[in-house]
């Protein structure tokens, strides 16, 4: 891992969180690469949200290269209790976003690396390794894809623009509920994707291949990297009502900043339906 710290050709500053971050993120993602299409155990956290031991390896790998960087700072990850120190530095980190997508050698999966302080998300990484596709951004100093500046799209009419989203793991015991918002989009978008990596489709916005995404019961995890990413790319990331997004919240509106308003209008629209 060590060998993969400095990336040097996509870090542009000496920013040794950054480089932490990046290094941890491609050496997730080595590893992923190296099980891919390999049989190995599956368990389920509930029936239908499966963990690998190649997840639980990429976690670790990630912990200990932050640890060794930064010990005295808390770590959550998806895969372990969160044991925390009271710092005021918390990386939020998804070893293996994408964990079904993964199981079948379907190549939409990623490792998702952010950096929370004294409640901000300051610093995100997203790997794509069967892309070799690494996003990442910083608070205030813009979103790069392999070093490359990256903004949103300019598409203003939701009527013209490419959605995506994802459903939750408990959506056969609500489906209605959750195709009324699918529903409600796809009558009112040009075409909608569910890629099933909720990191990626975040980064895919930031990068104006999407033009909005929404999703429900989402973790700190799956949104801490992306969400800052749309932000430092200029687009707008709200709750369903349009208020302050939290990376702990349960639903998340997030767009070009141009749809945004549009969008919110459908989600209001469908849920005065739901009453």
């Amino acid at each position: 891992m060590h060998g993969e710290r400095c990336a040097g050709e996509t870090v542009k500053n000496d920013d040794r969180y950054l480089q932490c971050a990046i290094g941890a993120a491609k050496e997730a993602g080595r590893i992923q690469m190296a099980h891919l299409n390999r049989f190995y155990g599956v368990e389920y956290k509930d029936e239908f949200n499966p963990v690998t031991e190649v997840d639980r390896l990429c976690e670790q790998a990630i912990v200990q290269g932050i640890l060794r960087d930064f010990p005295d700072h808390d770590i959550l990850t998806e895969e372990s209790p969160f044991q925390g120190k009271g710092s005021p530095w918390r990386w939020i980190v998804d070893p293996l976003d994408g964990t079904t997508n993964y199981l079948h050698g379907f190549p939409f999966f990623c490792v998702s690396i952010g950096l929370e302080v004294e409640g901000e998300v300051r610093l995100g990484v997203v790997f794509i390794p069967t892309l070799d596709e690494l996003f990442y951004a910083e608070k205030g100093k813009g979103a790069y894809l392999n070093g490359n500046r990256i903004s949103v799209s300019r598409t203003g009419d939701l009527n013209k623009s490419f959605l995506c989203t994802g459903f939750p793991y408990d959506v056969r015991d609500h489906v209605d509920f959750y195709l009324s918002f699918f529903r409600g989009f796809l009558t009112r978008c040009f075409a909608l994707r569910r890629p099933g990596s909720a990191a990626i489709d975040l980064c895919y916005l930031a990068a104006g291949r999407f033009d909005g995404f929404w999703e429900l019961k989402l973790h700190a995890w799956d949104v801490a990297a992306g969400s800052l990413m749309i932000t430092e790319a200029g687009g707008q990331v709200t709750a369903f009502d349009g208020q302050s997004f939290s990376i702990y919240a349960e639903n998340i509106l997030a767009s070009n900043g141009s749809i945004h308003k549009a969008m919110r209008r459908v989600i209001a629209d469908i849920q005065s339906n739901q009453i």
